[in-house]
């Protein structure tokens, strides 16, 4: 059994060239971009992308292709360097597959803010100890003074993280959460996520040969998921939404260890009842089976040998799980 998810696991490796140029792929590709230059572009930027990413090569292709168009529709860059959004693995322990999943970094939540002309200002940014100096309850805004000499300010810790949005109306809003509840938010809403264990982490209690186990962003950058966190809680409640933004936010809704073991940190989401969740989603996981047909149709006759035999129909049908849970 080791030796045959071995095999698997090279062939997901080495085909993913394969699978991204075969007809149905290359058709999903030209339907969402509507532009041979783009489709050339994204093609070989999503090929490169994979090729430096060990996780990616043992992916699902399927859903990195997927994750890769969200990204692209958006019009955001994949680079890691830009963060706008990442394609991160995940684990499906049910099927034993690894599978991308679409995040939308908070980076990306600015771009997509100042694209839509709607923000004369956006920001987020960390707290350190010192700097709260309390809330106006009239207002709801903190009172925050930032340290102004920058060492003396990154030697302090963390306490808190304050988000500021000035609309082109000239309506403004602050929005301020301290370090614990951001880490309750985490903790509460986010099932890769664990207080304790993320104590033990930064107590340095967990040994280097185990860390790969604790691969949720929470763990690797706690503060850009916290700004992450942050935008979305203005922009959601205060801000205004252009038609793209909204799609961003609709395909960020959802995150978790697996696309079959999803969790949502959507504010609006944690009070809404399981029918309400399903209503939003109907439409997104139609267009997202209409894109698996796609990118389906074709593969049997695509004329890359190793993406014949590493793609046949049994294979093919774990994009089912995929996209059904989309």
């Amino acid at each position: 059994m080791e030796n045959k998810n071995q095999v698997a696991k090279n062939n997901n490796q080495v085909s993913f060239s394969a699978y991204i140029n075969s007809k149905g792929s290359q058709q999903a590709i030209k339907n969402t971009l509507q532009d041979t230059v783009k489709c050339q572009r994204f093609t070989a930027s999503i090929i490169s992308a994979v090729s430096v990413n060990p996780s990616l090569k043992e992916c699902d292709p399927a859903t990195v292709l997927t994750g890769a168009l969200i990204g692209e529709a958006l019009n955001l860059s994949p680079s890691p360097q830009l963060g706008h959004y990442y394609l991160v693995p995940f684990e499906n322990k049910k099927l034993g597959v690894k599978q991308a999943n679409f995040i939308l970094g908070y980076k990306g939540y600015i771009q997509l803010a100042i694209r839509s002309g709607q923000y004369k200002s956006i920001n987020v940014i960390e707290v350190r100890d010192g700097e709260y100096k309390g809330l106006d309850h009239l207002t709801g805004d903190a009172k925050i003074e930032f340290i102004e000499n920058d060492e003396e300010r990154l030697n302090k810790k963390v306490v808190g993280y304050y988000a500021y949005i000035k609309l082109t109306s000239g309506f403004e809003k602050s929005l301020y959460w301290s370090k614990e509840k951001m880490l309750k938010h985490a903790d509460t809403y986010s099932k890769a996520f664990d207080l304790k264990s993320y104590s033990k982490i930064l107590n340095g209690e967990i040994k280097e040969n185990e860390l790969w186990k604790y691969s949720s962003f929470w763990y690797k950058d706690f503060d850009s998921m916290a700004f992450k966190t942050l935008l979305r809680q203005i922009i959601s409640k205060w801000g205004v939404m252009s038609i793209e933004m909204r799609d961003a936010y609709s395909a960020d809704e959802t995150y978790g260890d697996s696309l079959t073991d999803r969790n949502y940190i959507n504010a609006e989401y944690e009070d809404s009842t399981p029918e309400q969740i399903v209503e939003e989603q109907t439409k997104q996981i139609e267009e997202a089976k209409e894109s698996k047909k796609l990118i389906i149709k074709d593969a049997k006759e695509a004329d890359v040998d190793k993406f014949n035999d590493n793609y046949n129909e049994e294979k093919l049908t774990i994009n089912d799980d995929v996209f059904s849970n989309f």
